[in-house]
């Protein structure tokens, strides 16, 4: 507990024990009602003081319709009304359930806080020979860092001493170790387990991987779900009109008693008595606490429980979104398949040989960070000297083009040949096919194969068995490598050499195709296809593992390679969804039914302490469940 916990928790105690005392007293002592109403005014004031000073607040600054507002004019109006040992109760059993929701709600973030504990305390600093212990923050661009078996590594950089394997698991969830040797990038939030690295940081701790990652985690409530946004609205015209309400519960009936001749004016104030009884109980029982409390905490358990298997949503509204996906458009490269990339054939044309074709694909692909370009420089296997290639241009979803020792090189698909009319020989090889021409002549081409992840076809079929009615491939890559793909794993649905725009288009006939209440989610890599994740309804990054691009413009970030966790968020936000209507459905069928019987006198304070404190404290016990959500 917490300090301020610490304090409600005592002073419910003392006024708990006094309560205890004075209603004792009371049955043994026959006391004056004015000393009796003095005497429960002191566990009143000690658990209620705060409340009170809180409804007085709003009232000044006109918010006058809260929780707090409710609790002060049923209690007050409890005392005026002799009921005091009911109004202190009642102040009394709020706190507790105060308190209650209070410890769930910080356990809640305690436990996210521990599966997201990737914050690092310090940095080990190396400067002239020796490590020196400063604030992650104090650490510049280029500098060299030190992180020891057992330690966080605090700053995104490079390997350039030692090796080691890394625990990802909070970033990614998954236990297996990751090796790290020189060469290698490594980012912030991992734990160093086996041996000393040196690393050289290539951001600041501000824009590193953990820094985002936290950022986003903790700025998720800011996009609310609609169910969350529906509390929101209703108990903005709830509040008021339960309290307008209790009003006309309270004056309407007598005054048409005294009306009708029912009750003279004798017999008025017993049974106007009986009717502000009956309101003040009716506001107690309508505090809505339960589902404003255990809503945004149902939501807030979901992300946390997925963060903890490294999915990353950016808000419960996309949480939400996942439940009604029903259509799931993947990117082939980098998201069903690896990325790892391998020269399998190469089959030169006319006055071309093997080892000229791929040193002229190398030297024009040596600009490229793209899958195959590095791939064709290992097939290649020599250095690459800059000085012998310049102009080189990237020709968007064609390949590119280049001058190597003075010549123009072509280096892409088919449609590069026909772009630049160059007379080439059609490959039907399996794979993606590279077209090579020099000085617009057809050098012969390259096939290059990729390799689909042991764990894609499981996916598509799991993404079938939590109610997705089709997949679909939109991919670049050739038609004969694309449907080889899509046959193996059971996609639905393939589209082949498609360009960036070509994307965009397809997912907009879907989109018209869809549902109106059903929604699309994109998978992609989130670098080359932004403007498709930005358009679908849920855009899903793939291969994200320190992938700034990947970050900022999906919705939804997996910090792994893994397709299979798409499932997992799903059942992640359908189990969240309905835990979010379990506590709406039963908060507000006892509340109704409660205020039916307070309102014909049936239910006193005591049944309405249970349809607030209880109701709050049940409905925030079953938001916990969130947290603890697990894979099948």
């Amino acid at each position: 507990m917490n300090k301020k916990q610490k304090n409600i928790l005592y002073r419910i105690l003392v006024s708990f024990a006094a309560l205890a005392v004075i209603t004792i007293l009371c049955r043994l002592v026959a006391l004056p009602a004015l000393l009796r109403g003095a005497l429960y005014l002191i566990p009143y004031l000690i658990i209620g003081y705060d409340i009170l000073r809180k409804a007085w607040k709003g009232i000044l600054n006109r918010q006058v319709f809260d929780e707090n507002f409710l609790m002060a004019v049923a209690t007050v109006g409890a005392f005026l009304l002799g009921e005091y040992t009911e109004g202190s109760a009642v102040m009394l059993f709020y706190q507790i359930g105060e308190l209650f929701q209070s410890v769930a709600v910080g356990r809640s973030r305690q436990n996210i806080a521990a599966l997201m504990d990737i914050r690092p305390d310090y940095a080990n600093l190396w400067t002239d020979g020796h490590t020196e212990r400063v604030d992650p923050d104090e650490v510049e661009i280029g500098s060299v860092i030190v992180v020891n078996p057992g330690e966080k590594i605090p700053i995104d950089g490079t390997v350039i001493e030692g090796r080691t394997s890394l625990d990802t698991s909070a970033l990614t969830g998954e236990s297996v170790p990751r090796d790290a040797a020189v060469g290698d990038q490594v980012i912030s939030g991992c734990i160093n387990m086996t041996g000393v690295i040196h690393v050289r940081t290539s951001r600041e701790f501000g824009e590193s991987t953990v820094s985002k990652i936290l950022d986003l985690v903790e700025n998720s409530s800011m996009k609310k779900a609609r169910a969350e946004n529906f509390i929101t609205r209703f108990a903005r015209y709830y509040t008021p009109a339960v309290c307008y309400g209790a009003l006309a519960l309270a004056v309407l009936p007598p005054v048409f008693l005294l009306l009708t001749g029912a009750v003279g004016g004798a017999g008025l104030w017993p049974v106007w008595a009986d009717w502000i009884t009956r309101a003040l109980t009716f506001l107690v029982i309508s505090c809505p606490c339960a589902l404003v409390i255990s809503i945004p905490l149902s939501f807030f358990g979901g992300i946390g429980c997925a963060s903890s298997k490294g999915i990353l949503v950016k808000g419960s509204n996309y949480l939400e979104a996942l439940a009604d996906t029903r259509y799931v458009v993947f990117d082939k490269t980098g998201t069903l398949t690896k990325g790892v990339f391998e020269v399998t054939g190469i089959t030169p044309a006319e006055g071309f040989n093997e080892a000229e074709l791929l040193m002229a694909a190398a030297y024009a692909e040596s600009a490229s960070g793209h899958p195959i370009s590095l791939s064709l420089r290992k097939a290649y296997g020599g250095s690459v000297d800059e000085n012998r290639v310049k102009d080189i241009q990237e020709l968007a979803g064609h390949g590119v083009k280049a001058v190597v020792d003075g010549r123009t090189v072509l280096a892409g698909n088919a449609r590069l040949m026909e772009a630049e009319r160059i007379t080439y020989t059609p490959s039907s090889q399996e794979g993606t096919i590279v077209y090579v021409a020099v000085d617009s002549h057809y050098a012969g081409c390259i096939v290059i194969s990729d390799v689909v992840k042991p764990t894609a076809q499981k996916a598509i079929q799991s993404l079938k068995n939590n109610g997705v009615k089709r997949t679909i491939m939109l991919t670049g890559d050739s038609r004969s490598a694309a449907r080889k793909v899509a046959e193996e794993l059971g996609v639905d649905e393939v589209k082949s050499e498609l360009l960036p725009a070509d994307k965009v288009a397809e997912v907009e006939n879907l989109l018209a195709r869809k549902g109106e209440k059903e929604k699309l989610a994109f998978v992609g890599d989130g670098i080359n296809d932004a403007p498709v994740l930005s358009r679908a309804d849920v855009g899903i990054a793939m291969g994200a593992l320190g992938s700034d691009a990947a970050i900022e413009a999906a919705d939804i970030v997996l910090m792994d390679d893994d397709p299979a966790k798409i499932a997992l968020a799903m059942k992640i936000s359908v189990k969240t969804l309905g835990i979010v209507r379990q506590n709406i459905v039963f908060a507000l069928t006892v509340k109704a039914v409660c205020l039916v019987l307070g309102a014909l006198g049936m239910a006193g304070m005591w049944l309405a302490i249970f349809a607030d404190a209880g109701v709050m404290v049940l409905a925030v016990l079953n938001a916990t469940r969130a947290l603890r959500i697990k894979a099948d």
